[in-house]
């Protein structure tokens, strides 16, 4: 106690340069915890992209591909299904639900998805919470579109406003389905995934705008450009991309899925959407390991400079440390000064740190969940995240000894003759 007393006395009389040692170990903590909680948030956003959904079909191809332009609506599936093969398989008796969708149009640089109200009723995300109109309704009629929070917010979309889709990817003049707008019906709340990049409209409503364009061209056709003016929302459209099943028990998931790859009607593939976003992740792993290695990168920094700031102040406190010498003070004595000195310059950095990341991200969140949709969270530290100030503040107990030695260097005579 007598130690540890005198290394904070010690550290007071030096507080301006203790007061940038600690800075900087905060800085780096925040650093270090904050690019873990980005890595874990980023993970676990990852795989709470969809929730409640059992099986996902599409045609033929890899589960990946069918994930990627389904969930995140990256890439062109490699075909389509036929509608009847739809209504075969949603009409199984495990089957609870089915969502269809239809991809291929665009908007303003965001993907367009024609789908039935089933996709408001029952697609889950996160830990099965259920998506909400922040404001306005579903489909009504042919024409009607729900617009995802990214949407309404980058472009400045209301409900009542038009909304003019383009024929594929490329938004352009000649490619702009002008003659047939769409009137925003809704908008949903945020979700922190690729819904709230995407704009809803009704699978009648895809069916209709693309009259006349069976050549990749648009062929003006009087009778289908008014065909649809009245026709309700739910007619039944001739072809899909893919569609989404919830089951009534998920032991029937795997026998469903065999079912399902070996369909007699046309070539399908199911995939089960926990299992491919694994997969998926895998991928990715080359971008975790880098920000593990970041996160290592970083904590080194911060010990490197609270050693240059101990070893700054040492040549300084040589005859300081002689006079302790001189008064009886062994060698272990300078030691344990050090050491209790750096211990707690580091927890003094780890506790600045984790206040100042617990406030930025308190203050930061909703900022983050609408540009990037997740945020770090904002709670006590994870188990992980106490293992890392642990690590912090051991390596910097650790990093004293370093100036320790230094101190062990220095004789009796020359801090006693230092300056003369």
């Amino acid at each position: 106690m007598n130690m540890l007393s005198l290394a904070c006395k010690s550290l007071w009389s030096r507080r301006t340069g203790v007061t940038l040692i600690v800075v900087s170990i905060a800085l780096s903590v925040i650093l270090i915890l904050g690019v873990d909680r980005i890595r874990a948030e980023t993970r676990e956003h990852f795989t709470r992209t969809v929730s409640g959904t059992d099986l996902i079909v599409g045609a033929r191809s890899s589960p990946t591909q069918v994930l990627l332009y389904t969930v995140f609506r990256m890439g062109d599936p490699t075909g389509n299904i036929t509608w009847k093969s739809y209504q075969q398989i949603s009409a199984h008796p495990k089957v609870r639900f089915a969502i269809p969708v239809s991809l291929g149009d665009s908007h303003r640089g965001y993907r367009v998805l024609g789908t039935t109200g089933a996709y408001f009723e029952h697609l889950a995300y996160g830990e099965g919470r259920s998506l909400v109109f922040a404001e306005g309704r579903g489909f009504e009629s042919v024409f009607d579109a729900v617009l995802g929070a990214e949407v309404a917010a980058r472009l400045g979309y209301r409900v009542g406003d038009a909304v003019i889709l383009a024929h594929g990817t490329r938004d352009d003049g000649l490619s702009r389905h002008n003659d047939r707008p769409f009137s925003v019906t809704g908008v949903l709340a945020p979700t922190g995934t690729p819904v709230d990049s995407t704009v809803h409209v009704s699978l009648a409503g895809i069916d209709v705008i693309h009259a006349g364009w069976g050549t990749g061209a648009h062929r003006v056709d009087g009778a289908a450009s008014q065909s649809g003016e009245t026709q309700p929302a739910d007619i039944e459209p001739k072809s899909i991309t893919a569609f989404f099943i919830g089951l009534h028990s998920r032991m029937d998931v795997f026998l469903l899925q065999r079912a399902i790859n070996g369909f007699p009607g046309e070539a399908l593939t199911a995939i089960l959407p926990g299992v491919a976003l694994q997969a998926l992740w895998d991928l990715f792993g080359t971008a975790e390991t880098a920000l593990v290695v970041v996160t290592s990168l970083t904590l080194l920094t911060g010990v490197l400079g609270m050693i240059a700031g101990i070893l700054a102040t040492l040549n300084e406190r040589r005859r300081e440390i002689a006079v302790y010498r001189a008064v009886g003070a062994r060698m272990r004595d300078i030691v344990a000064l050090l050491v209790a000195e750096s211990t707690l310059l580091a927890l003094a950095g780890a506790v600045l740190g984790t206040g100042m990341l617990t406030l930025a991200t308190a203050t930061l969140g909703d900022f983050a969940r609408m540009h990037f949709g997740f945020a770090p969270s904002t709670g006590m530290p994870s188990p992980r995240e106490w293992s890392l100030l642990a690590v912090i503040v051991l390596t910097g107990s650790l990093a004293g000894l370093i100036p320790a030695w230094r101190a062990y260097r220095l004789s009796l005579h020359d801090g006693l003759t230092a300056g003369t």
